[in-house]
């Protein structure tokens, strides 16, 4: 039970100098201001005893830091407050509660521990009874007060009793010290504030904490109008929509809620979807039919039932399972390409087998084809083709720059917007289980923070995953195993080796000119006829006009610039006619010349003179083969080689084991120069292109015993190969490829490797063949005999002559 100890009387005047200190944790006293406290530890009750025995005064001092149990003068901060200990009682578990009141402002000047307490020496801080001095200080003590009156109409509890007392105080000093122990203060603010000795500042500074104070309460006051009116619209809308139904109700109207609800799930029926899945998808329709129908969640939901709706559960087409009728229409659509020709009618032929013989066969696994060559060689319209061949319906998903995972396998209906993955999206598109899904430019997907698409493609494109394929937005397995995937691809290269290896690659490698020929005769002329309006009435194209654009307005392995530069004539002939110049327009190089201007390119010429240190090679690009002329120049210097143009590791350590060869056999080619004397440079031109492989080994060489030795090297005689320290000549590839290159730009003979011939022969056209000169050579030296002049002998007889 509680006991009251009864304070002293004070009959003092002045605070004494010294005083028994009180340490506090977390509150600051201001003068004033009356506040219980619970004391507990030793030091406090022993200074509160002291106190209540002489004077009843103690020194109040706040603790920096609460924490601390045994505070030192730098644990406290500098100013406190003196206080009168008015009341004091003993509580039942040791501590001691009592109610001060706070008498003036002291500063510590000297703290020490004695008989058990704190003792502090202090400087008072005696304030003047004040006198206004300005206008500006009265305006200042009204502010304070209107501020307090604007800070209780906004809701903040102060006691009536001391608003009062506010309102009849005059002093500055004695109105900011009442305020700060009525508003919210850290424990920095109060004693930034205890610490002001100029009354008229620490009033000032008590209205800017008051005016925060304001807006405060004023956001909060607004935050809850806002709230309460939110809920009274809300309610007010749920009471008047429920009025608006039993209107409806009572003439008799059908609630075209209840016909939406019937009508999905008459549809979902009708979908066909496996049995779990529907019971889901039924199960979110009852979620739907209790929500409120404007809601943002009603929306979403219904949304998703509606995909779940429309996606093909069980819709297919039926395949065209006769050979002959699909090998016309990839006759009538393409021209040659027999390898990928007989790989699709293999396809189908497999297909026919597995229908008549049902029972013998389970699971007939679909392949993915992948179609690899450069643009223009009719990749996409091979596989329309196929789809047209066997009466599926076509999709081409375009996968150029997708950087994100959730684009193929979708992103989940948490998030605001989602939707499914582009495989669903195009299983919808074409409404059927079973179409023919084209991924272009699967070669040229990225990965970055959001995920890793090639990875996700992996899934869909291998047979033992994809019968169960789960969407992000589905969220249910789909079967995709009857999809037939082709996927197209300008270089291999960049393709992941986990997808590379679920697919079964196809080259589709550049054309001959012969070819261009017939492919502009039998589908490009026709096309843009059509497509100009023109008829044979009209105009009519010359075989030489064509090869013409071929050679001197085209340079590609595909025929995509030459269909837009056969457009270009028909373009240029419709609007002759259209300006009453009507007659037969029969396009020879004269005409091609007059509306195409002067030619771009001039093969014939382009290899130029022959030349010392200067090589034709033959690459490999995405895009098809190209020509690469290396030179080689010699200087005086310190035995360095030079290697400039951009080149890779692998191309560098070419150009090193083609001076090693020449090195090791300088006597031989009767070489005088002294290696460690001269500097070897190594130039292959168009150097902001990157180029790499060891193909050019040979030609590396051949310019370099070129420029070493004077001898001319013949430009006509193009060449590719790696080379070997001993000399040999090693298989490389790309070669179709580079051969036609080597025709674009007007080479008589190509120089390739021994081990290449197979290869070569089988894939090489047999109009390629016939114009242009193949040697295969097993060892550098046939090479250098062949593209070098021969090396001129002085005969003393002729120097005779001369002389």
């Amino acid at each position: 039970m509680a006991e009251m100890i009864q304070p002293h009387e004070q009959n003092e005047t002045r605070f004494p100098e010294e005083l028994p200190v009180l340490p506090l944790r977390d509150i600051v006293i201001f003068p004033m201001m009356i506040a219980p406290l619970f004391v507990g530890r030793e030091f406090s009750l022993n200074a509160i005893e002291e106190s209540l025995k002489e004077h009843k005064l103690i020194f109040l001092l706040t603790q920096k830091d609460k924490e601390t149990e045994e505070p030192t003068l730098e644990d406290l901060y500098e100013f406190g407050t003196v206080a009168v200990v008015l009341k004091a009682m003993k509580m039942g578990d040791g501590r001691v509660k009592i109610l001060v009141q706070g008498l003036g402002r002291a500063k510590v000047k000297k703290l020490e521990k004695e008989d058990g307490y704190y003792k502090a020496t202090l400087e008072h801080i005696v304030e003047e009874e004040y006198t206004p001095q300005s206008l500006e200080e009265e305006a200042l003590i009204k502010l304070v007060k209107d501020q307090i009156e604007r800070i209780v109409a906004l809701g903040k509890q102060i006691p009536p009793d001391m608003v009062a007392i506010l309102r009849s105080i005059e002093d500055p000093g004695r109105l900011a010290d009442l305020v700060a122990g009525q508003i919210e203060l850290s424990t920095e603010e109060a004693m930034e504030l205890l610490s002001i000795t100029n009354p008229i500042e620490r009033l000032r500074k008590i209205s800017e904490k008051l005016e925060h104070e304001i807006k405060v309460l004023e956001i909060q006051e607004l935050i809850r109008t806002k709230a309460r009116e939110s809920m009274e619209k809300e309610q007010k809308e749920y009471f008047l929509r429920q009025q608006l139904r039993a209107i409806r109700k009572e003439l008799g109207e059908e609630e075209e809620r209840t016909k939406e609800i019937e009508e999905y799930k008459e549809k979902i029926r009708k979908a066909k979807m496996p049995q779990e899945i529907e019971e889901a998808v039924l199960k979110e329709l009852s979620r739907l039919e209790k929500m409120h129908p404007e809601s943002a969640e009603a929306a979403v939901l219904r949304t998703y039932i509606e995909w779940m709706i429309e996606l093909p559960w069980s819709k297919r087409t039926r395949d065209k399972l006769d050979i002959e009728k699909a090998r016309q229409i990839l006759d009538e659509d393409h021209y040659d390409l027999e390898k990928v020709k007989n790989r699709i009618l293999e396809y189908l032929a497999v297909k026919a087998l597995i229908k008549k013989r049902k029972k013998k066969v389970k699971d007939a696994k679909q392949p993915t084809i992948c179609f690899v060559g450069p643009p223009g060689v009719g990749k996409t319209s091979l596989a329309r083709s196929i789809a047209r061949a066997l009466g599926r319906k076509f999709v081409r998903i375009s996968l150029g720059g997708v950087r994100d995972e959730a684009e193929i396998r979708g992103h989940r209906r948490t998030y605001v917007g989602a939707m499914p993955g582009k495989i669903i999206q195009a299983l919808k598109k074409a409404g059927t289980k079973n179409p023919v899904i084209l991924l272009d430019e699967i070669d040229k997907m990225a990965s970055d923070f959001r995920g890793d698409p090639a990875a996700a493609l992996l899934e869909v494109l291998d047979p033992e995953q994809n019968r169960e394929f789960v969407d992000n937005y589905i969220n249910h397995p789909f079967d995709l195993s009857e999809v037939l995937f082709i996927a197209t691809a300008n270089t291999p290269h960049t393709i992941p080796e986990p997808l590379y290896d679920r697919l079964e690659v196809l080259n589709l490698p550049g054309y001959t000119e012969y070819e261009k020929l017939q492919i502009a005769k039998r589908y490009i002329v026709p096309k843009q006829m059509k497509n100009h309006v023109l008829t044979e009435n009209d105009i009519e194209f010359t075989d030489s006009a064509l090869l013409h654009i071929i050679r001197h307005y085209t340079r590609e392995a595909g025929v995509r610039n030459l269909d837009r530069k056969i457009a270009a004539v028909c373009r240029k002939i419709a609007l002759w006619i259209s300006e009453g110049k009507e007659k037969k327009y029969k396009v020879t190089k004269k005409l091609i010349e007059k509306i195409l201007g002067a030619p771009k390119f001039v093969p014939e010429l382009e290899l130029g003179e022959d030349e010392v240190g200067v090589a034709t090679g033959l690459a490999w690009t995405p895009v098809g083969g190209d020509v690469l002329f290396i030179e080689v120049i010699v200087t005086k210097g310190s035995g360095r080689l030079i290697l400039t143009g951009r080149l890779g590791d692998i191309m560098k350590e070419s150009a090193q084991a083609a001076l090693g060869f020449i090195k090791a056999n300088a006597d031989k080619y009767n070489i005088k120069h002294d290696f460690s004397k001269i500097d070897i440079h190594v130039h292959v031109p168009a150097g902001a292109i990157p180029k790499d492989g060891p193909s050019a080994g040979i030609t590396i060489a051949t310019a370099m015993l070129s420029a070493l030795t004077e001898r001319k090297v013949r430009k006509e005689v193009a060449m590719t190969g790696e080379i070997t320290l001993g000399g040999k000549v090693l298989p490389v590839g790309g070669l179709k490829e580079k051969i036609l290159a080597a025709l674009r730009y007007g080479a008589k003979t190509v120089l390739l490797p021994e081990k290449n011939k197979a290869e070569v022969m089988e894939e090489l056209p047999e109009e390629a063949k016939k114009k242009v000169n193949l040697v295969f050579v097993d060892r550098v030296e046939k090479v250098f005999e062949l593209a070098l002049y021969p090396e001129e002998k002085k005969s003393r007889t002729r120097t005779k002559k001369k002389k």
